[in-house]
């Protein structure tokens, strides 16, 4: 009876240690955005602001990539958007508004590349005399992708500071310039990439882009509070396959809903900037590496794109040179 008892009081001090160690850690887990898993944090705010000096004194320092005079992000919270056709898209209807202005295209997404499928580009990128990466150019929009750099069957199994590493290499290690506009392919979700190049390089806007379906808008409205939170101006959302057009009947349906993506945008005080529809011509030229946008350039397809490019480029602000006195 004896050692039942030991047992037992044994049994019982460890429930209560592992009690106490649950309500440590998970008492207040859930308690805000902020600090999901409830880790003490100094309650003065002499500490805080303390904290948050230490904190911006260990950022890097944002530094302009060389030769670009704009960078444009294209981003979504979630996959299967159609993030990339817009990013690729929006660079060649950029370029096909203005011939005089040169566009890159930037595909930061190393482990999904899908620029070199959709821009019909394939081969390592050329070293020039500075031992930088020139990009391939097709369709004048030059280009850089880690798809380039790997086998296209091949998948990349990295952590992420290797990721870091190869989103730094393809921002720094790339003749990019002379560039009017870079326009970025970013992965889905609001992780590493997209948190490193909003601290590395000066964003002149980001685009968001979702389909109006309620789930896609719940994270289009993370991706759009993070580039925020990290004050990278939001140029607006775009509704991606608003609407499906019956090309026998010409019946219009909205698969996805019905202007989500507006709602969304009045909440946060955004615009819709772009409406893009549901079309088989997008699907099928973008997968044969000739993008609506050139392919068929008088298609209502083609124009949706060129009038969201007229609204993102009207959004950015004005250029202005980080070194002046290089033009005196």
């Amino acid at each position: 009876m004896a050692a039942i008892m030991r047992k037992w009081t044994v049994g019982s001090s460890f429930i209560r240690k592992a009690e106490k160690c649950r309500r440590h850690w998970f008492g207040l887990a859930f308690s805000t955005h902020e600090n999901p898993l409830g880790i003490p944090t100094a309650s003065t705010s002499g500490r805080d602001d303390h904290r948050q000096r230490l904190m911006e004194r260990g950022l890097p320092k944002k530094l302009p990539i060389a030769g670009v005079k704009q960078v444009i992000v294209v981003a979504s919270g979630k996959g299967g958007v159609g993030k990339s056709t817009t990013a690729v898209n929006l660079a060649l209807a950029i370029a096909a508004n203005d011939k005089g202005k040169s566009v890159g295209l930037l595909d930061a997404d190393v482990y999904g590349p899908s620029i070199p499928r959709m821009m019909n580009l394939a081969g390592e990128p050329e070293l020039n005399k500075q031992n930088l990466m020139k990009p391939l150019v097709n369709f004048g929009i030059s280009c850089m992708s880690m798809g380039f750099l790997v086998d296209e069957k091949s998948p990349l199994v990295w952590r992420g500071l290797m990721v870091m590493s190869a989103v730094q290499k393809l921002l720094r290690q790339v003749s990019w310039g002379p560039l009017d506009y870079l326009v970025v392919d970013m992965p889905p979700g609001t992780g590493d990439t997209q948190l490193s190049m909003s601290q590395n390089i000066p964003i002149d806007g980001a685009v968001i882009v979702s389909t109006p379906q309620d789930i896609a808008l719940l994270d289009a409205r993370k991706g759009a509070e993070m580039f925020r939170k990290v004050n990278v101006p939001v140029l607006g959302l775009v509704q991606n396959m608003s609407v499906f057009q019956c090309p026998k009947c010409g019946h219009q349906t909205h698969i996805f809903g019905q202007d989500g993506a507006k709602k969304v945008a009045e909440d946060m005080e955004l615009q819709v900037i772009g409406d893009i529809p549901l079309h088989i011509s997008i699907r099928e030229t973008s997968d044969s590496g000739q993008p609506v946008t050139v392919s068929q350039p008088d298609s209502p397809q083609a124009q949706a794109y060129r009038a969201l490019a007229k609204e993102v480029v009207a959004r950015l602000p004005s250029y202005e040179d980080p070194l002046p006195e290089r033009g005196q």
